[in-house]
């Protein structure tokens, strides 16, 4: 078995579909660009899971946008999140006095992001906002919520679109809900 259907097999059910997807990142694109109309703004994609996200997101607004990019994990090859936040890339330039805007993949727990903000506010940026494709509010586990959003999603495993279980599915266009033998 080849390509995309090798992956698919492992897939429970289709969440949101390509055309979905792209419709809502367009209008978040627009959103942004309405909001940080004439400011000096950073859009921080949030490697790896974002980036496909990142790359249709800021092609989708209309301002000048700053791009820059961290890596930041807590979770491995793990399901859940470990709680223990790794910094495996920093940012390139200064934050100070500009607008950023997070970009990232998923909020589930929102320990990870709650620890980036804490060390991006002391950095001293003009505003901090989070953007997020997808949201699973009833697995928050602290006081954080998403500035913009794509999607409130169930407490489902999800992957494609850039989400991975342990490196893998990535690449597929859509999100899906992976089978559960699949990651047990």
């Amino acid at each position: 078995m080849m390509g995309r259907e090798y992956m698919a097999k492992d897939i429970d059910h289709v969440l949101l579909d390509e055309e979905t997807i792209r419709r809502r990142v367009e209008e978040l694109g627009a959103q942004l660009s309405e909001d940080y109309q004439g400011k000096d703004v950073i859009l921080l994609c949030i490697l790896k899971g974002a980036v496909i996200f990142f790359a249709d997101l800021v092609r989708a607004m209309t301002i000048h946008v700053n791009m820059d990019f961290m890596a930041i994990s807590s979770y491995g090859d793990a399901v859940k999140t470990s709680g223990i936040v790794k910094i495996a890339k920093d940012l390139d330039s200064s934050i100070t006095g500009k607008h950023v805007i997070i970009a990232e993949d998923i909020m589930d727990s929102g320990l990870t992001l709650s620890h980036l903000c804490r060390l991006l506010h002391e950095r001293q940026p003009a505003s901090l906002k989070i953007c997020c494709l997808l949201d699973k509010p009833e697995r928050r586990e602290c006081d954080i919520t998403p500035d913009y959003c794509g999607f409130q999603i169930p407490n489902e495993f999800v992957v494609g679109y850039g989400l991975d279980f342990s490196q893998k599915y990535r690449n597929l266009p859509y999100i899906g809900v992976l089978k559960p033998e699949a990651y047990q």
